[in-house]
């Protein structure tokens, strides 16, 4: 019998975890952009417990094993920033990526101060664009941050005010 994965609001205990699995996990956003510098692969045990101090992060849980993680922030006018989503290659294309978007959504509009949701993806991350805009995601906003980096913002409106504006 196989085991199902979970999702729940991370511990500072994951933080490990979690940055291994995030360094496994943008290798090939590295290759793909001929960067190894990418902030994810830079990111110290440190910035990631205060991020997780700070914001919303959860992981995807198989047993006693992270294998997926995203996380998110609202500001005071109520736009949410999603980032650092992540699955682990073996488990990829099985529906966790899109599970994890739709629990930090929630979460982040329990309280219903949060109004839209906003990331940015590299240019080309196809995948990852895809299951976006297949969430509701449209695209915004175009930054080029090197010579091969190119940044997509994408932003939905928050299922609150969808439900509020149907009313």
């Amino acid at each position: 019998m196989g085991m199902s994965v979970t999702i729940a609001a991370a511990t500072e205990g994951d933080a490990e975890q979690i940055l291994k699995l995030q360094y496994l996990c943008y290798q090939g956003e590295a290759e793909l952009y001929g960067d190894y510098s990418l902030e994810p692969l830079t990111q110290t045990l440190d910035a990631l417990r205060a991020e997780l101090a700070a914001g919303c992060v959860l992981v995807a849980r198989l047993g006693d094993e992270v294998v997926g993680s995203v996380r998110g922030t609202a500001d005071a006018e109520g736009v949410a920033t999603l980032a650092a989503l992540i699955v682990h290659p073996r488990l990829r294309r099985h529906g966790l990526g899109g599970r994890l978007l739709a629990a930090v959504e929630e979460r982040l509009v329990a309280d219903g101060s949060v109004r839209r949701f906003r990331l940015a993806v590299g240019r080309r991350s196809e995948l990852m664009l895809r299951l976006c805009r297949k969430r509701g995601y449209e695209q915004v906003g175009v930054e080029e941050v090197s010579k091969v980096l190119t940044l997509v913002t994408l932003e939905k409106v928050a299922a609150v005010q969808e439900l509020a504006a149907a009313r």
